[in-house]
């Protein structure tokens, strides 16, 4: 099979889109191609788009620097490279401190990340799990650092990229030049390299 599966679009196809992916520029520094692929379909780049927006953004205590660390432990156990790079990027942009961007991976044990952020990764990776391993003692923890509306932040990042895990890697979207610097800078160290989104 040859990726991607199905070409993205112009940025300027749909005026809609074009208007609301403005705020990947903030994010990325550019519109993802999973985003310009979707418009192919543009009630459903839109209608990502607004749920994006809405996720992503900051309410307080849960940052968006570590909706983006989340979202990358999300990518990672589901194997997305795609979206790997594209969440190191955005943490990267949104502040996350050199220390985290560097040992995400080891964020159980490394003393950068503290107990309150541990406890969101580690709902991440099991709400990340097939099958699904959230536990008491997880959900237990959770709720410890984080309250209602933060634990539903959370679980809204990690479900936001459970659809795009499987969306840019079923399509094999082909990964931006932009996410394949950020990638070589803070993760081939952990294995990452672009595989299928190799343009």
């Amino acid at each position: 099979m040859s990726l991607p599966l199905v070409s993205p679009l112009s940025p300027d196809t749909n005026k809609d889109v074009a208007e609301l992916a403005k705020f990947f520029n903030e994010t990325l520094g550019f519109c993802p191609n999973s985003v310009l692929t979707m418009q192919h379909r543009p009630a459903i780049a839109t209608a990502f788009i607004q749920l994006n927006k809405a996720v992503m953004a900051n309410q307080g205590r849960v940052t968006s620097a570590l909706k983006r660390l989340i979202g990358y432990v999300s990518s990672t156990k589901a194997g997305c490279q795609y979206c790997q790079a594209h969440t190191i990027l955005a943490a990267e942009r949104y502040g996350a401190e050199d220390e985290q961007l560097a040992n995400v991976c080891q964020y159980s044990t490394h003393p950068s990340f503290n107990d309150a952020e541990r406890a969101a990764l580690d709902f991440a990776l099991a709400a990340s799990s097939i099958p699904n391993a959230v536990n008491i003692p997880i959900t237990e923890n959770l709720r410890q650092h984080w309250d209602d509306g933060e634990i539903v932040e959370i679980l809204g990042v990690i479900s936001l990229f459970g659809y795009l895990n499987r969306w840019n890697d079923s399509m094999g979207t082909s990964i931006e030049p932009g996410a394949i610097k950020a990638g070589e800078k803070h993760l081939t160290k952990n294995g990452w390299s672009p595989g299928k989104h190799s343009s």
